[in-house]
């Protein structure tokens, strides 16, 4: 009788162990990428929260792991190493920054783990590699976006300033490598220092070429001193990239914020949009949950770890508890509605968004409204 006792423990703790989905984030919760690190935990423990109440994936319940790197890189490094061998986790969504995204992308794949970032630079998806996907609309396509606007407005010449970090760097490039395509010369290429406090000097460069437009890509804090400095100097016409598409930017920047137009994601503008726009029931569920439950607005960063862990959730629905299959899974997914946008992966694209994912945005009297 004993041990047919014994024998049921042990098949009982068997199964719980199948039972459990063990999930690992990466995230920025504090430091200076905290406004991209912070959204994106709190969505993800909300989501994990309502399907484990639903009663899980197939009847398994999620065990969540989030660790904060800090934007760090070799925190990110070391906490990705915990998560494969210690925690045994079947799948990582993030890290949070381009940065730290490049620093591990080779050592998930190493250890075949399957890697969902939820970071921007099309680096981290070129070339492509079956464990490793993300989430954000890239900076390519984030670029095509302006340059199409400007090219339908007739911008012809146009100043860029960057930020020297990995974000900063990759955007740079796509606007570098895009501008020709759209008839659009970059007469001015300035670069700035992320602590920096002003930028007028590099500002006062791109303003003596006259250009029809200036372009600022980067993310943080540090784009409103390019706001406020450019308002101070008279500047205007004013474009920036996905990275300042949250509310924090506008009280940053202040009166400086209005008018400057950028390409991003629909979700700050959710509650403008037509009613028969395909995107809006989603993304007025996630903000209306996310905005009840932590009283704060939400924002393209915390959906870009939404569309990972529903890109995580549709694959394992395919894959199960194998980490092989399941990174296999997220290539073969198609049609999946996220904030960013349609994901439709393939072989050789492991983000699975075009150009189309952005919408013309401008920042008008302290909130964002649509270009038409």
């Amino acid at each position: 009788m004993k041990k047919l006792t014994l024998v049921a423990i042990m098949l009982c703790f068997t199964f719980t162990a199948f039972a459990e989905i063990r999930l690992g984030a990466l995230f920025a919760v504090t430091g200076p990428a905290s406004f991209l690190g912070n959204p994106e935990k709190l969505t993800t423990e909300m989501l994990v929260e309502q399907i484990n109440a639903a009663g899980g994936i197939n009847g398994e319940k999620i065990k969540l792991f989030v660790y904060d790197t800090q934007a760090r890189e070799d925190r990110a490094i070391n906490y990705l190493n915990r998560l494969a061998k210690k925690d045994n986790v079947l799948a990582i969504i993030g890290p949070s920054t381009t940065g730290e995204s490049l620093a591990i992308k080779a050592r998930a794949a190493g250890f075949k783990i399957p890697l969902i970032s939820c970071s921007a630079s099309a680096r981290i998806v070129t070339p492509a590699n079956t464990y490793v996907y993300k989430t954000p609309q890239s900076d390519t396509h984030i670029a095509e976006r302006i340059f199409s606007y400007m090219k339908a407005v007739g911008v012809k010449k146009v100043g860029l300033i960057s930020v020297q970090n990995g974000f900063g760097q990759t955007g740079r490039e796509a606007v570098l490598n895009l501008a020709g395509s759209y008839g659009i010369e970059i007469v001015a290429d300035e670069k700035y220092m992320d602590k920096d406090k002003d930028v007028t000097v590099q500002l006062s460069a791109i303003k003596a070429k006259s250009p029809d437009a200036v372009i600022c890509w980067a993310a943080g804090g540090s784009p409103a001193i390019v706001a406020r400095n450019a308002a101070q100097l008279g500047m205007k016409n004013m474009y920036m990239s996905h990275g300042v598409a949250s509310p924090k930017f506008i009280q940053l920047a202040g009166e400086a914020a209005n008018g400057i137009k950028l390409a991003a994601g629909r979700i700050v503008v959710a509650d403008k949009l037509a009613d028969d726009d395909k995107f809006k029931p989603l993304l007025m569920e996630y903000k209306k949950a996310y905005e009840a439950k932590y009283k704060m607005a939400v924002s393209p960063f915390g959906g870009h770890a939404y569309d990972a862990f529903k890109l995580f959730k549709e694959a394992y629905m395919i894959a199960g508890n194998d980490r092989t299959k399941l990174a296999q899974a997220v290539e073969t997914l198609k049609g999946v509605l996220g904030t960013a946008g349609e994901f439709n992966m393939t072989a050789t694209d492991h983000n699975g968004l075009s150009k189309d994912a952005a919408i013309m945005l401008e920042i008008k009297d302290g909130h964002f409204s649509p270009l038409n």
